[in-house]
C-alpha cells in the first residue's frame, strides 16, 4: 500500500511526503559536508582548515561576493564565524573554484558509498524534477547549487542532487523561519531537536543565551510552514512519483546509515 495517497480523510500527499523526507534528505545531503574524506583533500590543496573549506565550497556557488551575502545564505551559523572563515578560504583558490571542488567532493563522497544502488538514475530523474523546477525566488544558496554542474555518472549525480535538494529545503526553512519573526540564533535554541546552547555554540554564537521557551510555539509554525512550502515544490510529481521518491530516498538512507 503507498505511503503517500490523496484522499480527503488525509493531508495532501506532497505535504505528506514533505514531512517524511525533511530529516533523511537533510541526513543525506549533509553527510558528506564535514566527513574527514571531503575535508582532507580540501586542507591538502591549501585551506587554512577544514571548516574553512566548507565555507568557501558550500557558499562558493553564490560568486565572489562580500561574506555578508554567504552570512545570508547560511544564517544559523555567527556571522562573525562566517566572515573569518569565508575571507580566510576564499583567498586559496577563489569562491566559484572552491565550490567546484567541493561539488566534485561531493560527486565523489556518494560514488564511492553508493555503488550497490542500482536506482539511481531513476532517483536522478525524480530530484532533477522537483529541483530544476523549483522557484527560486528568495532562495539564494539553493539557487547557486541548482546552477552547479553535476557530474554524469548516475551515483555521482544521484548524490550531488540529493544535496541539491537540501539545500532546497534548507532555504526554503530560513523563509519560514524569518516570516514567523525568529531570528536564526532563536531557532537553533528553540529546535527540539537541538541541544539549546550546545548547539548555538556548535554553530559559532556566545552565550549567554535567552530563554527561548515563548518560542516554541512560532518555531512549530515555522516548521509547518517550511512542510507546506516544501510540498510546493514536490507538487510536480504525480502520487506515484512521490511514493517512488519516498522509496528510494528512504533505500539511500538505509545505505548511508544502515
Amino acid at each position: 500500500m503507498p505511503v503517500i495517497t490523496n484522499s480527503p480523510d488525509r493531508e495532501p500527499g506532497d505535504l505528506q511526503l514533505a514531512k517524511l523526507l525533511g530529516q533523511s534528505v537533510g541526513a543525506i545531503g549533509g553527510a558528506f559536508m564535514l566527513h574527514p574524506d571531503t575535508l582532507t583533500p580540501g586542507k591538502q590543496v591549501g585551506y587554512p582548515g577544514g571548516f574553512s573549506y566548507y565555507v568557501v565550497g558550500r557558499g562558493g556557488v553564490l560568486g565572489d561576493v562580500d561574506a555578508s551575502v554567504v552570512i545570508s545564505g547560511f544564517a544559523f551559523f555567527a556571522p562573525a564565524l562566517v566572515r573569518s572563515l569565508w575571507d580566510a578560504g576564499v583567498a586559496v583558490e577563489g569562491a566559484r573554484a572552491g565550490a567546484d571542488r567541493y561539488a566534485l567532493a561531493c560527486a565523489e563522497w556518494g560514488r564511492s558509498r553508493l555503488g550497490a544502488f542500482d536506482q539511481a538514475e531513476r532517483l536522478v530523474e525524480l530530484v532533477t524534477a522537483v529541483v530544476d523546477g523549483a522557484e527560486l525566488a528568495g532562495l539564494s544558496l539553493f539557487a547557486g547549487w541548482q546552477s552547479q554542474t553535476r557530474v554524469s555518472d548516475p551515483q555521482g549525480r544521484c548524490y550531488q542532487l540529493l544535496n541539491v535538494l537540501r539545500e532546497l529545503r534548507g532555504s526554503v526553512h530560513i523563509t519560514a523561519v524569518v516570516a514567523h519573526g525568529v531570528t536564526p540564533l532563536q531557532a537553533l535554541l528553540a529546535n527540539p531537536k537541538n541541544n539549546g546552547s550546545e548547539t548555538a555554540e556548535r554553530f559559532g554564537w556566545s552565550g549567554p543565551f535567552e530563554n527561548v521557551d515563548h518560542l516554541h510555539h512560532d518555531f512549530t509554525a515555522a516548521e509547518n510552514l517550511t512542510n507546506v512550502l516544501m510540498a510546493h515544490h514536490l507538487s510536480v510529481l504525480t502520487p506515484d512519483e512521490q511514493n517512488e521518491l519516498h522509496k528510494l530516498v528512504t533505500e539511500v538512507h538505509t545505505i548511508l546509515f544502515p
